[in-house]
């Protein structure tokens, strides 16, 4: 199973700073490579360099209707989006997304043929009270309970520390492994077959601490936010994941 390094671009780009960075991204050998990019830029993203994964940052739980401002995972299926991100620890912190919601729009993209990126993690006062695993467990089951176990395994997980996103902090290989580790446990105890599922480290990955993440135990990749805006960045980290054993 080939390590998956997935970059989010948040709200962020232009026609023009899309295409320069695009120019110099090469596809990695040993390693799969995707961009989730705000929807209007997935037209662009028809022209990318070969091998290069497309993914949208967001999906409807809807299949269609009266729901202004929302994209079908079916819309997002006609430009060929493989991934796309639910859950992200910012559509849950700023805008309310619960954890209910998260496992209806990973249904909405399986349905579709798509495959869900799942995010999952804690803030730094649950991870002070000790709740890491209650927290990332709970957002677990909201996801399994809609899914079902046979889906659970075909979906992608990213955890990602909400303290370590976007604060140039990040958790040490040791936390990253011993957290990995306890989602596939928790799979496990839960049925499903761990084997199966890529669980991605999302949270300030940069070409310095890349290879030492990614030679962690339970660590099947990246979901890379600031990093993926800057090409010769995202291009070190891909190489790190592909290198790692």
């Amino acid at each position: 199973m080939l390590r998956l390094v997935a970059g989010n671009w948040k709200m962020n780009g232009s026609l023009a700073a899309n295409r320069a960075l695009l120019d110099q991204l090469v596809v990695v050998p040993g390693v799969e490579m995707a961009v989730c990019v705000p929807y209007p830029y997935l037209a662009q993203l028809q022209d990318r360099p070969s091998g290069l994964q497309l993914g949208a940052q967001d999906v409807s739980e809807h299949e269609a209707g009266a729901y202004t401002g929302e994209v079908s995972a079916a819309m997002l299926g006609e430009f060929g989006c493989r991934y796309v991100i639910v859950g992200h620890s910012e559509r849950r912190a700023l805008f309310g997304e619960a954890d209910l919601v998260v496992g209806r729009k990973a249904r909405a993209a399986q349905a579709a043929g798509m495959v869900p990126i799942v995010c999952v993690g804690e803030t730094l006062d649950e991870r002070d009270g000790g709740q890491v695993m209650a927290v990332i467990g709970r957002q677990l089951a909201a996801v399994l309970d809609v899914v079902g176990v046979e889906a659970m395994a075909r979906l992608v997980l990213a955890y990602e520390p909400v303290w370590a996103i976007g604060t140039g902090r990040s958790a040490t290989a040791g936390q990253v492994a011993e957290v990995h580790g306890g989602i596939r446990a928790w799979l496990r105890a839960h049925g499903v077959d761990a084997k199966r599922v890529r669980i991605l480290y999302g949270g300030s990955v940069k070409p310095d601490n890349a290879a030492a993440i990614f030679a962690a135990v339970d660590v099947d990749g990246g979901l890379i936010g600031g990093a993926s805006l800057v090409a010769e960045d995202f291009m070190a980290i891909c190489r790190a994941a592909a290198d790692a054993v």
